[in-house]
């Protein structure tokens, strides 16, 4: 038994011994693998110079930044924000009394506009035809081409025509019973007053606007809190986005009412005034044609008498 065992354990040996051995082979093989390549390789040249052991090594050369990507023009865009509480909201969300009180006013307005504008031209017109006259009438040899020298349709002629008709038509039965220079006064008189008369009118519409301007735009005021507050109540909602819109259109009306009677006021004040002025001219000079008329009158008396 010993024997057997003994026997067995130098097999085991023998077989250990061939398997370490064959190891060591096969490394060493895979190692002269890698060396001949590199025995194959042609040597260096004898003569070549080595490398200065001193020589500085070359300097790093650093990468190119990489340019950043263009970043995209900003496109710019321009937002139209429709407006809820404006004039166009107004027009179109009112009822027709809202928009019928919106029409009356815009027509007080142009109708205010349109009378200061011709009222000032008028005006200007007759400042100019004084100044003519001054310069022409008085310089005639008589009254009758005095007032034919002034321009047809100017209030001076129509004064100076009206005084010499009365003048030298001072006949008839009805006639008879006024003194000539009664019935000379009475003639000049009405035509100053024609011409005070047209440079009046308008003035009275003026006056209207001023005064009842604001009233009409209160009552579009009134009228429109009444509507938004009873479509709020209707609605539930009160808000105060859903009170201050309704409520800040309802307002617009009054704002407009006083921009209609502001201009119609002060405009009103100065055509009164410039026509103050106007008016003294024409005075002057109906007086001046009745003073005329009459002392030439008595020239023509005191001829008669004389002889």
């Amino acid at each position: 038994m010993v024997r057997f065992i003994r026997r067995h354990a130098a097999v085991l040996a023998v077989i250990l011994t061939v398997t370490g051995l064959a190891a060591p082979a096969s490394t060493f093989a895979q190692a002269d693998a890698q060396k001949a390549p590199a025995a194959d390789a042609p040597a260096p040249a004898a003569d070549a110079p080595a490398p200065a052991a001193d020589a500085p090594a070359p300097a790093a050369v650093p990468a190119a930044p990489m340019a950043a990507p263009a970043a995209p023009a900003p496109t710019v865009t321009k937002e139209t924000v429709e407006n809820p509480y404006g004039l166009e909201a107004l027009w179109r969300q009112g009822d027709w009394v809202s928009k019928g009180t919106l029409i009356i006013l815009v027509i007080m307005s142009m109708g205010s506009w349109y009378i200061i504008f011709v009222k000032l031209w008028e005006q200007a017109k007759l400042i100019r035809e004084g100044r003519e006259m001054r310069n022409s009438f008085w310089k005639a040899p008589s009254l009758r081409d005095g007032a034919k020298r002034l321009k047809e349709g100017s209030a001076f002629r129509y004064i100076a025509e009206q005084g010499i008709d009365a003048n030298e038509h001072h006949e008839g039965a009805l006639t008879e019973n006024i003194d000539l220079n009664t019935w000379v006064t009475m003639s000049v008189q009405r035509a100053v007053d024609g011409v005070q008369s047209r440079t009046q009118d308008g003035l009275a519409f003026l006056a209207t606007v001023g005064s009842t301007a604001p009233f009409v735009g209160l009552f579009g005021t009134v009228w429109g809190i009444y509507h938004a507050l009873t479509a709020i109540g209707i609605a539930g909602q009160a808000s105060i986005d859903k009170v201050a819109g309704p409520v800040g259109e309802a307002l617009i009306m009054t704002a407009i009412g006083l921009a209609v009677a502001v201009p119609a006021v002060k405009g009103y004040n100065w055509l009164v005034r410039r026509n103050k002025t106007v008016m003294e001219t024409v005075r002057t000079f109906g007086a001046d044609i009745h003073g005329v008329l009459l002392g030439r009158k008595a020239d023509i008396t005191k001829a008669s008498a004389g002889r």
